[in-house]
């Protein structure tokens, strides 16, 4: 049975340990230039229906890098983008290439792409979830911490994908989390009640930032406005006032947190210049570990590593 990367809750823990695993080993494997060719002499198709920086280019290096061929793809420039039907797109898809990863908005579209799919699928990101960002978010804080199990998480700001993301990892991993979210944004309700009926951890909502990242071992935010939303840019940043990560918010939280951000970055709106800057910032290194995180997905799902 083809298995497919599409949400964390598809995943149990050990699966998710395993692919922390085989991240260290990638990475090291690449600091000292051992190959480490495991999808060799194969294609892998890369589809974007929303523009990118990270992803495209660390799924780009990292397809080259475990030895297959990546094909970027634009929906604009293809006939998914003149309305044929995704699961036509999929089993064609299948026919030619070993895997796809797919940048998206409705988690349904890599869901029906999925479903139809005979070649692992990867959800490079939709509107409802991140995955492969809170993977190499969650190997970066082991880097850091050297652990992820028993410290606290914070989030601050919009309750969007990521949050919503943070919200399942808290859940299998069984680590505690606290989102800090204005009335009417806050992360989806579904995820949230999964998440209710699943955690052993404590996966908690308020309005207070200072709440939230109060004695945090890691802060994590995002944009205020996501892609497709910025016409409501405006009206955000009313909403949002008192939710940007500056030295004062920060300094709450333990003397040695971590600061966290997907990027890119709205700097003096959600974070301040001298955060992502500053001592704390983990943020280059998470950054990096996007490309590490996603060749363990790769090698897993579409090489047998």
């Amino acid at each position: 049975m083809t298995r497919h990367f599409l949400a964390l809750n598809q995943y149990t823990k050990e699966e998710l340990d395993g692919l922390f695993t085989l991240t260290r080993e990638l990475k090291e494997k690449q600091k000292q230039c051992i190959p480490h060719r495991f999808l060799e002499g194969k294609n892998v198709a890369l589809i974007f229906e929303k523009s990118s920086t990270r992803t495209r280019v660390s799924f780009e290096v990292g397809v080259a890098q475990l030895g297959a061929h990546p094909l970027f793809i634009s929906s604009g420039t293809s006939q998914m983008g003149r309305g044929e039907p995704i699961k036509d797109t999929a089993r064609v898809m299948a026919r030619y290439c070993d895997g796809v990863m797919i940048r998206t908005y409705g988690q349904e579209i890599v869901e029906e792409f999925a479903r139809y799919s005979a070649v692992p699928v990867i959800n490079g990101l939709t509107d409802l979830f991140h995955p492969c960002q809170i993977m190499a978010d969650l190997f970066t804080v082991m880097e850091h911490k050297g652990k992820y199990e028993g410290l606290k998480y914070a989030w601050v700001g919009d309750g969007n994908n990521m949050a919503n993301t943070w919200i399942e990892a808290a859940a299998i991993l069984g680590f505690d989390l606290t989102l800090a979210c204005p009335t009417g944004y806050e992360p989806d309700r579904q995820v949230w009640d999964w998440a209710q009926q699943r955690a052993t951890s404590s996966i908690t909502i308020t309005e207070d930032p200072e709440e939230a990242v109060r004695d945090a071992d890691v802060i994590n935010t995002d944009v205020w406005a996501s892609m497709g939303q910025e016409q409501e840019q405006k009206e955000r940043e009313v909403a949002f006032q008192g939710y940007c990560l500056d030295d004062a918010l920060v300094a709450l939280a333990k003397p040695d947190c971590m600061v966290l951000h997907c990027l890119p970055a709205h700097r003096g709106e959600e974070i301040t210049d001298s955060v992502i800057e500053g001592p704390r910032s983990a943020v280059w290194d998470e950054a990096e570990n996007r490309l590490h995180v996603q060749k363990a997905i790769m090698a897993r799902l579409m090489g047998g590593a």
